[in-house]
């Protein structure tokens, strides 16, 4: 990786509740949920550090008071981190806004502006150079998917400036979406308007395109995941542990499962697929777990089956038990014989006895 400035400044938006991923996120913000082994955002930072990156703004909101706990000053990291929190949230632009009177650099000096909850493989390097060679207004990383027509799309023209922001539509002009990395110049972050709700999507960038200030596409189609749902944060973690994604925070080397310290996987359990198996876990003897995230201090007993789910925190899966696409909660118990499937979700400290459901809806 090469570093793209000695100096840079970066904001990181990580306000979201992060709904969809409930009930991981009632106690959690979606930014520190466990993520092959580490909290999701320190993939971000040690990358972010790898390209250049001395300082970083946390633009906090929900549960504000957990970041720096985690993260502290950022010398960990090689980095120096600061937290400003929104009392009220304020949208994108608002956001970065109000995290920008932290930002110590010149009005002509490119800032990284990186959502939360997205794991890229794409050069950030690359990204703040075209930035500057350019002279562009803003710089927005965009990736190219197979199916645009769940996201809203960004058109470019041949030059490379993006001519609009088009909201999701069956008939997509184009396969570019919003990767959620922007660079900006510091005084377009200066013009927003100071503790209102403003949409960077919405209205920032297309009253620059309206002003006919450049607004440049970084466009490439590496690795990219938003890890806003279970499944996601699931492969996401999957996709880190088997290595598809390289990333200088993983504790381990890439491989079939990676064991936090203290975790306890029999020779006799099947486990594999990019499973993480937190921290003082057991999988018993017997047991199989394919692709899934097993937080800390949870057991997987003989015969019970895992696939492409969550264990939560100090929860058990108990023998002959099912458990596939699925959540469980922090402490919760899955009985005996138990089958859940198709995405359900069960809450924290719920106990599901003997064979209590198959195919179930959320508990």
């Amino acid at each position: 990786m090469e570093s793209s400035s000695p100096d840079l400044e970066a904001i990181l938006l990580v306000g979201g509740q992060g709904t969809r991923l409930r009930p991981l996120t009632l106690g959690t913000p979606k930014p520190l949920l466990p993520t092959a082994g580490v909290p999701f955002l320190a993939h971000q930072l040690a990358k972010a550090r790898a390209y250049g990156v001395r300082r970083i703004v946390f633009a906090t909101s929900y549960r504000a008071s957990m970041f720096e706990p985690v993260f502290g000053d950022g010398s960990d990291f090689g980095l120096e981190l600061v937290y400003i929190t929104e009392e009220t949230p304020l949208g994108t632009g608002g956001a970065i806004r109000n995290a920008g009177r932290a930002l110590t650099c010149g009005p002509d000096d490119p800032v990284l502006v990186l959502n939360g909850d997205i794991l890229s493989g794409h050069d950030i390097g690359a990204q703040v150079r075209l930035h500057l060679d350019r002279s562009a207004a803003v710089t927005l990383h965009l990736t190219e998917v197979d199916d645009p027509s769940r996201f809203g799309c960004v058109p470019t023209d041949d030059s490379g400036r993006v001519t609009a922001f088009l909201e999701k539509t069956p008939n997509p002009v184009t396969n570019r979406i919003n990767a959620g990395c922007y660079v900006f110049t510091r005084s377009v972050i200066d013009s927003i308007p100071a503790g209102q709700v403003v949409s960077v999507e919405r209205e920032t960038f297309p009253g620059l395109i309206a002003e006919d200030r450049p607004v440049l596409a970084y466009i490439d189609r590496t690795y990219w995941l938003d890890v806003g749902t279970p499944a996601a944060y699931v492969q996401g973690s999957r996709d880190l542990v088997l290595g598809r994604l390289a990333s200088p925070a993983m504790p381990g080397s890439p491989g079939e499962y990676l064991a936090l310290p203290g975790a306890m996987v029999s020779p006799e359990a099947k486990v594999h697929g990019g499973t993480a198996v937190g921290a003082r876990s057991v999988v018993e003897a017997g047991a199989g777990v394919v692709g899934s995230v097993l937080l800390d201090d949870c057991v997987i007993e003989a015969g019970a089956t895992v696939v492409d789910s969550v264990i939560g925190n100090g929860a058990r899966v108990c023998p002959g038990a099912v458990v596939r696409d699925a959540v469980i909660g922090d402490r919760a118990v899955v009985g005996p014989g138990n089958e859940l499937q198709a995405g359900i979700r069960i809450w924290p400290g719920v106990e599901l006895g003997e064979c209590a459901v198959r195919y179930s809806s959320d508990i």
